[in-house]
């Protein structure tokens, strides 16, 4: 059964170093959006404050209040819209660079690293809509696995806690939130497969071995957690600042600032780590497998996405083939 001496917390720290400039892009980015939060949620509470002038004082800061969440929304809505470019850009880049890292293999530093990754999404991917297509399958097939590895609550013998049963089910599912990103890291790590292949290669193996991979994500989810929680609660000076600066004063705007500033620094700086640590169990776990036809056909019953992955891997051989065909005959 794998432990925490799966992953060295010393090499997961290494791996950030190596990787600090996309650390500092990823800071950039993720702040970026925290601060486009902020302004628009401020602007939109100062124009309804301007507006709701006209009335008394009860409407103004209603009218405040719904122009903060007008801004807060309009900013949702067009990160809503831009999520396949920041998956294949931040956290798809950031991922390459760190399998090459745990495999041995020199990286660029500086901005160079940020564009070697680039490179080698597109070279694996090509486009961002087929990297983001292949994420949310392998998601939807992570969700599958979860289901038939419920088993894993066996290890604790609490009998008759089913109450307890049902935390336990809702945090392992937060947990293996981290894994699609791991399968997204087998796809870099193999490339004799097309992407869609490797992504039901990596599946299998998951599957395999999923009852000691996910113990070892509820043990650093709960670590990101705790780490997000105190920088939730050092962030709510700063954001209560920004709060009683704004016209207004919205209502429990400073509570919902810091949990977006801890947001922001979780996903740039504290995610990589997780990652990185699960990046390790996942390869030490299954180093010298083979993917095991019973649990792919397991797999193939249970979820619709694994299937898909079979049939898109298909097409995609397909075309690949078809395009050497018309390279051959030009």
């Amino acid at each position: 059964m794998l432990s925490l001496s799966a992953f060295r917390i010393s090499t997961s720290l290494a791996v950030m170093r190596r990787t600090a400039p996309f650390l500092v892009f990823r800071l950039l980015v993720y702040a970026g959006i925290a601060a486009a939060y902020v302004m628009a949620t401020g602007a939109g509470a100062g124009i309804g404050y301007g507006i709701g002038s006209f009335w008394e004082d009860e409407t103004r800061f209603s009218a405040s209040f719904y122009g903060a969440a007008a801004g807060f929304g309009l900013v949702g809505a067009v990160l809503y819209l831009l999520r396949e470019y920041i998956l294949y850009i931040v956290k798809a880049g950031h991922i390459a660079v760190m399998v090459e890292l745990l495999q041995g293999r020199e990286i660029p530093g500086g901005q160079g690293q940020i564009a070697y990754a680039r490179a080698r999404v597109t070279e694996r991917f090509g486009t961002s809509n087929i990297l983001f297509g292949i994420d949310q399958l392998v998601k939807g097939v992570i969700t599958a696995v979860t289901g038939l590895m419920e088993g894993l609550l066996s290890i604790l013998p609490i009998p008759g806690l089913d109450r307890l049963a049902s935390i336990l089910r809702s945090y392992l599912k937060i947990a293996v939130g981290l894994m699609d990103e791991v399968m997204l890291a087998y796809c870099f790590d193999n490339r004799e497969e097309d992407p869609y292949t490797a992504s039901r290669t990596a599946l299998v193996l998951y599957a395999q071995n999923a009852r000691p991979l996910m113990i070892s994500a509820a043990w650093v989810t709960a670590w990101v957690w705790l780490l997000s929680l105190v920088v939730f609660l050092v962030m709510l000076v700063p954001a209560g600042t920004i709060v009683w600066l704004m016209p207004g004063q919205v209502s429990a705007g400073g509570f919902v600032f810091a949990i977006l500033f801890a947001w922001a620094f979780k996903v740039a700086i504290i995610e990589p780590f997780a990652i990185a640590c699960m990046l390790q169990a996942y390869f030490q776990q299954t180093a010298g497998q083979t993917p095991n036809p019973e649990w792919e056909a397991r797999l193939d019953q249970a979820s619709d996405k694994f299937k898909s992955l079979g049939q898109r891997a298909g097409a995609w051989v397909g075309a690949r083939m078809g395009f050497g065909a018309k390279g051959e005959t030009a």
